[in-house]
């Protein structure tokens, strides 16, 4: 009873006060972390698997090959330019399960949580501004998992420049969970940039943003997403900034494109009518353009049959 009294009072408009955006957003993420925690869960079984995925690339790249750590000890002549993954600690393995099984989960439920960011923004828009809510998820899934393949792609060429430093007679070990943190790490920055363009485009869609502007503003979006790519990056090599910087300024140019693409679809629709684009509570535009009037005939004047001549308009005499 009390929630239907409750669906009955929500605004048509999605008007509401600050707790019950505050109770929205409580709801919002729970979901998103309930989805993520379900698929963490259903990771876990697979965990040896998908730990096997992740590091494969590395070791294949710095890898030692068959070479065991004594002989690497031993002589030294190959310890320079490949490395081990160890495992220091009795928790390690632990950590190191949940670590894989989290950023799993994470990746996964990437259609969860998206969309739960979209339904918790989505009240506050106009009716015709909600039809882009299968855009945003349909379109962000595949930009944020695109953006931590990218990374997962690039870690073991950073791996190879990396290692290359290592001085002669020293041996590279690598912690399995500093591997996967730094894996983590660049999953999320990775596929967290890659949606920058589809924020663009929701705001030209939305109107806030015009292809126009968003063209003139590429110097500064060339240079700021250098800088975030530069800072961002956990590896801080040259090769994950430029890695991620060229790829982000490639998307930031294909959204511009498409920004302008629609700014003269509505140009075009809005010429061919005023009203295009208005939402339910906006008046329409009025014709106010003055229109001749004709002039106003004269009555047709009727003349009694009688004697006194008495002049009749529509059947009433000049005194009626």
């Amino acid at each position: 009873m009390l929630k239907s009294a409750r669906k009955k009072e929500k605004d048509p408009e999605g008007r509401m006060p600050l707790a019950e955006h505050l109770r929205e957003l409580r709801n919002r993420l729970l979901k998103s972390v309930l989805a993520i925690c379900v698929v963490t869960a259903v990771a876990m079984f697979f965990y040896m698997d998908i730990a096997k995925f992740l590091m494969q690339p590395v070791l294949d790249a710095v890898g030692c090959g068959g070479v065991s750590l004594s002989d690497l000890s031993g002589s030294g002549s190959k310890g320079h330019d490949c490395a081990y993954f160890t495992v220091n600690g009795l928790l390690s393995p632990f950590t190191i399960m949940l670590k894989v099984s989290f950023t799993t989960g994470l990746v996964v439920a990437t259609p969860v949580w998206l969309y739960q960011l979209w339904a918790f923004l989505a009240p506050g828009l106009h009716r015709n501004e909600k039809k882009y809510g299968l855009f945003f998820v349909g379109l962000g899934v595949p930009l944020f998992v695109g953006g931590a393949y990218f990374a997962y792609m690039i870690l073991p060429t950073s791996a190879k420049v990396l290692i290359g430093f290592t001085p002669e007679g020293a041996n590279n070990l690598l912690p399995l969970d500093d591997f996967l943190d730094l894996l983590a790490r660049m999953v999320v920055v990775f596929g967290l940039a890659f949606e920058l363009p589809l924020l663009l485009i929701l705001l030209n869609f939305t109107g806030v943003l015009s292809g126009r502007r968003m063209l003139g503003w590429w110097r500064a979006m060339i240079m700021g997403i250098t800088v975030f790519g530069a800072i961002a990056t956990p590896s801080t090599d040259p090769i994950g900034m430029f890695a991620l910087a060229g790829p982000v300024v490639v998307l930031y140019f294909g959204a511009v494109g498409v920004a302008l693409i629609n700014d003269r679809r509505k140009a075009r629709r809005r010429a061919a009518d005023p009203d295009f684009g208005l939402s339910d509570d906006e008046a329409s535009q009025l014709d106010l353009t003055p229109e001749a009037v004709a002039a106003p005939s004269a009555a047709p004047e009727l003349t009694d049959g009688d004697d006194s001549g008495t002049t009749r308009r529509n059947g009433y005499d000049d005194v009626t």
